[in-house]
């Protein structure tokens, strides 16, 4: 059975939500788990901290290391490859999990708001990557997996909420142009869930707790991305994977995930940026 033991992850935004998810099930094989975030302190409306996640991380079997910054400062991601290499040796694996969110019309959305979710998203993405790139460059099976949507130019999903939509596929933008110029050398790949799922960006901003019923738990996005980071990565870059699609190519029973078992599969709630 393909495995993540020894390998080590540096995940940004990995401090809740499907970030820690995929470090958790990466921990259960016996990885090294670099954590990636401003959250050092606890939140006052959202669970955890990345000292939590860590502890988790370590119960389930793995080595985590703590790196508190921000995503868009160079230095602070610098310093934690940096100190990423001087513990592990290395890098193997880097998730592009850290997104920032205002599904707000063009003269609701402040520029504020328009530069985070494009510092967070599309900047903090190429910014992430190229700074692993050199340590990913000398594993024995690099991946970078972005969270990050197909690249779907249905106008509505431009229309509804554009800085976001914008700010998004800019990520998506990174998949195909790394995935070009790392060609046989980095696996590059964007994950995307067919539903929403189960977090705090669910909880508070598309519905409340309705929604996170009609919701698949964040393991299905871990499990998938699992999946596409134990594949051998010259064979498997540039795809733009949807997390139903590869776990039900592996025989897995979608049921599982979902966080109202009674619901049929017609009454999850999608996704952004899928048609169907």
């Amino acid at each position: 059975m393909s495995t993540l033991s020894g390998k080590t992850l540096f995940i940004t935004g990995a401090s809740r939500g499907i970030g820690k998810a995929i470090g958790l099930r990466a921990a259960r094989d016996g990885a090294n788990i670099v954590l990636f975030s401003k959250t050092a302190e606890p939140h006052p409306k959202l669970p955890g901290t990345l000292y939590t996640a860590a502890e988790e991380m370590q119960e389930a079997g793995g080595k985590t290391l703590v790196c508190v910054g921000d995503i868009r400062h160079e230095e602070d991601v610098a310093d934690a490859v940096q100190q990423a290499e001087e513990t592990f040796g290395g890098l193997d694996i880097l998730v592009n999990n850290a997104s920032a969110i205002s599904l707000t019309s063009t003269e609701s959305t402040g520029m504020k708001s328009y530069d985070l979710m494009h510092q967070v998203n599309a900047r903090g993405t190429f910014l992430a990557s190229r700074l692993c790139l050199p340590l990913l460059r000398r594993a024995e099976n690099p991946h970078i997996l972005m969270l990050s949507p197909p690249l779907n130019l249905n106008p509505a999903w431009f229309g509804r909420h554009l800085a976001y939509t914008m700010a998004k596929y800019g990520m998506s933008m990174c998949v195909l142009g790394l995935a070009d110029e790392y060609r046989n050398r980095v696996g590059v790949n964007a994950l995307w869930p067919r539903t929403a799922i189960n977090t705090s960006a669910v909880r508070n901003l598309l519905g409340g707790e309705q929604s996170v019923q009609a919701s698949r738990q964040p393991e299905i996005m871990a499990d998938a991305a699992h999946v596409i980071l134990t594949r051998p990565a010259a064979r498997c870059s540039g795809n733009f994977f949807i997390d139903d699609e590869v776990l039900a190519a592996e025989g897995v029973d979608l049921d599982r995930y979902k966080v109202d078992p009674s619901l049929s599969d017609d009454q999850l709630l999608p996704d952004f940026f899928l048609d169907t």
